[in-house]
């Protein structure tokens, strides 16, 4: 293996140019590694003595760029800064601990940027972790996990302050400027387990937004310190309309009492729309299950009606049919009738899209797989940094903000007809 270790040249001449990587440089080098019986990656791998010779080529580019001169020159101009041998330094990389040599220089003013002085890690390797974390790992998890795939020992607790780094920005993107106007917000909220004396339920409040291009913006996470409640929703949506949302055309949420009461005084002019499959939903929780399939064939020309009127004579059929055996239900749909039927107003394009909190439902799903894996957490700060390390890895391809976009465009022409150009006006 000494003709691959030390044949730095042909490591370098494997990359030549910015992100071409030469097919046939690399071929050898592998061929070569297996011919000597060195393993591919691991603890002396080729990857990790390729990772090691990149990072001290490119600490060497770093302190010519430094001094102006190249190895064994002297600088012009009388000056004596020079290169002064090596310190050695253990970093962790995405290929498992590296030991590499760092250059010096006699002045000792030489700062290298791409593995700086106390760095330990690359940024790979917090990424790595943030990843993990955000898919539900606890910190002990991801510490026994990188001991045993990279051979690297990170402590639960560095692994603490790597995550803790998020907090700026999460406090950066929470109060973020926002859209004038938005067609629709969707709202809710999730419960966390937070051990604060006794593990207790804390509510996580989440608003979802469709923007006027029809891309999903999520306008912000806040936690509470006891149930759902339609006060704490009035702060929320208030601290959503002083970062600059000045309308909201429609918000959509699952049915809590005096939260209408509450938006409207926000945005007057916002229309509430109850989710229609939680509706559902509860109505379910007071039939038998056998009843379940029956009471959703009859429910469905309700909510399905071309009109209001229309709708309402689907209900007394319902009633009629259902409300003997089951009058919880019937008084579910009376208490929130109300909430329930501004979206039969509209075309289909725009029921389609606000009949359902779907589009924040999916999201909810991804938080709740990462809370279920870490139990309770120890704080509150502690579950909010979950619950963001969650939403800020959803769609890490792009491919579902596409299809949200493709989704919203013809619901968005609806929209704009329908509230009288309030959504262009926005723009502007």
């Amino acid at each position: 293996m000494t003709d691959v270790t030390s044949d730095t040249e042909a490591g370098k001449a494997a990359v030549s140019g910015a992100g071409t990587v030469d097919d046939g440089l690399v071929a050898e080098l592998v061929t070569r590694a297996q011919a000597g019986g060195v393993k591919l990656t691991g603890e002396g791998g080729l990857l990790q003595q390729l990772t090691k010779r990149l990072l001290e080529s490119a600490l060497e580019g770093e302190l010519t760029d430094h001094l102006g001169h190249e190895p064994g020159e002297r600088a012009e101009g009388g000056r004596e800064n020079y290169r002064n041998g090596h310190r050695s330094k253990r970093v962790i990389t995405e290929s498992g601990p590296v030991e590499i040599a760092v250059p010096r220089d006699r002045a000792g003013s030489f700062e290298p940027q791409l593995v700086k002085k106390r760095q330990r890690r690359l940024g790979g390797v917090d990424e790595m972790v943030l990843s993990l974390s955000a898919k539900g790992l606890t910190h002990g998890e991801i510490s026994a996990y990188l001991a045993e795939v990279y051979g690297a020992e990170i402590s639960k607790s560095t692994i603490s302050t790597i995550t803790d780094s998020v907090m700026a920005g999460m406090s950066e993107w929470q109060n973020r400027p926002l859209d004038t106007v938005y067609p629709v917000v969707f709202i809710d909220c999730v419960n966390v387990k937070v051990r604060d004396g006794q593990v207790a339920n804390r509510p996580v409040y989440m608003a979802v937004a469709v923007t006027a291009e029809g891309q999903r913006d999520i306008l912000g996470l806040w936690i509470g310190d006891g149930g759902e409640g339609a006060k704490y929703w009035l702060q929320v949506l208030t601290e959503i309309k002083n970062r600059g949302a000045a309308d909201v055309l429609m918000l959509v949420c699952d049915g809590l009492t005096g939260l209408p009461d509450a938006v409207n005084t926000v945005w007057p002019a916002t229309i509430v729309q109850t989710c229609v499959v939680h509706l559902l939903r509860n109505s379910f929780r007071y039939a038998a299950r056998q009843d379940w399939e029956k009471i959703a064939k009859a429910l469905r020309p309700v909510y399905t009606a071309p009109t209001e009127d229309a709708s309402l004579e689907r209900f007394v059929e319902f009633t009629d049919a259902w409300g003997g055996k089951y009058p919880a239900i019937v008084r579910l749909w009376e208490a929130a009738w109300a909430e329930f039927v501004p979206f039969l107003r509209f075309d289909v394009e725009i029921r389609k899209i606000v009949c359902t909190t779907n589009a924040i439902e999916s999201i909810n799903a991804r938080i709740r797989k990462a809370v279920r894996a870490r139990g309770h957490f120890p704080t509150d700060q502690a579950a909010l940094k979950c619950v963001y390390l969650a939403v800020m890895s959803l769609d890490p391809t792009g491919t579902g903000r596409k299809r949200w976009t493709m989704r919203w465009k013809a619901a968005l022409q609806a929209f704009d007809i329908t509230f009288d150009g309030r959504l262009t006006a926005g723009r502007r």
